[in-house]
């Protein structure tokens, strides 16, 4: 599929985002030559800076960014696609001129792309200003809008902010991005699940004994305390990032990697996730603050003493959950999910616990106890993939021990790509597989809505974690007693 050269119109070009991620995503497409030619940046900024200036600030955020790796000589091809239009999004005159500028037919491809890098309050009035200036009319080439999670609030606020924008735009001219799912190895779940036929007979209920997904932070909430506050870290993580990795590794095999394919497949197992009465929250979803703690051996706060959060906040910083699938390959298999900030290490895995052997066999050996066997996938920061096998010890007696078939996703020589560079490089191409529709979004509310709506009332108390841990202790989620949570990507000793 190819790309076509196009505008992007990056609003919250200033922004955290944009200085982190975007700009040094686009900078790195540029230098894989992967940007089409004429491609031009329109970055819109409230900031009063002209041209000088923006191009200053950005030649700071890739060199801080890409450090040894900076070329001064793609530099000065990227920042000649730099267009900087000051504008203050909540004035008619931002619009009236961008649209004014983009008129300038030599100088901008008709193709235009809009990342929406903004506050998602802001989401509904700037698509309603971009259609009355004809910003979103294809009479001329395509028009794409990229907009950042979260995509609502809860089930009502994401259905009414859909109904919203869907006055304006088209659904195939929505790209709701989850940078999660542009990671490679996110990616490469999909090869190794379809790919190896060996895998295939085993990846269910029968041989299948648990799943856990885990996204953990070594860090706080930094400077969020607003955002973070009123979000919480269901909203955060696990309502997103951590059911998309939940309908990858769960998902039927899709008639193509077609877009439309791979996703009505998501959304199958979303619809079929058992929904949680609000009576059985407390069986099936737990949440936690941290509290002071040690993190890398230095003293840290707690939740409560970050800077701007309320001293009686319960917005919790670690949640969990377990969850069923009601379909013919999952019936009866818990899948755990859990997320939180301030914990022992910073990692996002997949860890997928097959059914313990049957000891017969070893009755009358010294053999008492067997590790399952594990596939552990590695999203972040190691990438890999790993499956833990039994073998017998070297020795005169009948001794086990657990040894680990490694796979190792990139080669040493190999970089790794960020993911926005996937993603920015995939709204060019029209490529939507990697992107949100709007019924993913929709199920994966319904199911932590029950969640949401039973927390909210509860604003007495909240268990709290030591910063630096692995969370409160949560063990009631667990269907059996065997079951606990799996924190390491190296065989653990049971």
């Amino acid at each position: 599929m190819n790309a076509d050269s196009c505008t992007y119109v990056i609003f919250g070009s200033t922004g955290n985002l944009s200085r982190i991620k975007l700009m040094p995503a686009l900078y790195h497409l540029d230098v894989a030559n992967q940007l089409p030619q004429g491609t031009r940046i329109i970055a819109i900024g409230r900031r009063p800076w002209d041209q000088e200036k923006w191009l200053a600030e950005l030649r700071d955020m890739i060199q801080t960014k890409v450090k040894d790796d900076f070329d001064e000589k793609i530099f000065q091809r990227f920042s000649a696609r730099m267009y900087y239009h000051r504008g203050d999004i909540d004035q008619a005159e931002c619009y009236s001129e961008l649209a004014a500028t983009l008129n300038q037919k030599s100088l901008f491809p008709k193709n235009i792309a809009f990342y929406l890098s903004i506050s998602p309050a802001d989401f509904g009035p700037v698509m309603e200003n971009l259609s009355n200036n004809h910003l979103f009319d294809e009479e001329s080439g395509w028009r794409r809008i990229i907009i950042e999670k979260p995509f609502g609030y809860d089930l009502d606020s994401a259905q009414a902010l859909q109904k919203r924008i869907s006055h304006y735009l088209t659904e195939e001219q929505i790209y709701r991005i989850d940078h999660y799912l542009g990671k490679g190895m996110v990616q490469n779940v999909l090869v190794f699940r379809f790919a190896n036929v060996m895998l295939e007979p085993l990846w269910n209920r029968n041989y299948i004994d648990h799943i856990q997904i885990t996204h953990s932070e070594a860090l706080g909430i930094e400077s969020r305390a607003d955002y973070y506050n009123s979000a919480g870290a269901l909203r955060d993580m696990l309502q997103s990032h951590l059911l998309q990795m939940l309908a990858l590794v769960t998902m039927e095999p899709p008639v193509s990697m077609e877009a439309e394919a791979l996703r009505d497949e998501k959304v199958k197992i979303l619809k079929s996730i058992r929904p949680i009465p609000k009576e059985a929250v407390h069986a099936q979803a737990f949440r936690g603050q941290y509290a002071k703690g040690v993190v890398d051996g230095e003293k840290v706060n707690g939740y409560l003493q970050e800077e701007n959060v309320p001293a009686n906040s319960v917005t919790e910083t670690y949640a969990s959950m377990k969850l069923y699938i009601d379909n013919w390959r999952w019936r009866g298999v818990p899948f755990y999910l859990r997320t939180g900030k301030r914990m022992a290490k910073s990692q996002s895995t997949i860890s997928i616990c097959f059914r313990h052997p049957p000891l017969q066999f070893f009755r009358d050996t010294n053999i008492q106890c067997m590790n399952p066997n594990w596939v552990l996938l590695g999203i972040q920061p190691e990438e890999c993939i790993r499956i833990e096998m039994t073998v017998k010890e070297p020795g005169l007696e009948m001794n086990t021990r657990t040894r680990s078939l490694d796979a190792s996703f990139r080669n040493h020589d190999e970089k790794a790509i960020d993911a926005y560079e996937d993603l920015l490089l995939d709204v060019l191409k029209g490529d939507r597989s990697l992107f949100l529709r709007f019924d993913e979004v929709e199920y994966a509310w319904r199911i932590v809505d029950p969640i949401l709506q039973t927390w909210a009332v509860e604003r007495d108390y909240i268990a709290t974690y030591p910063a630096g841990s692995w969370g409160p202790e949560d063990s009631r989620l667990f269907d059996k007693d065997a079951q606990s949570w799996r924190s390491s990507l190296t065989p653990e000793c049971k």
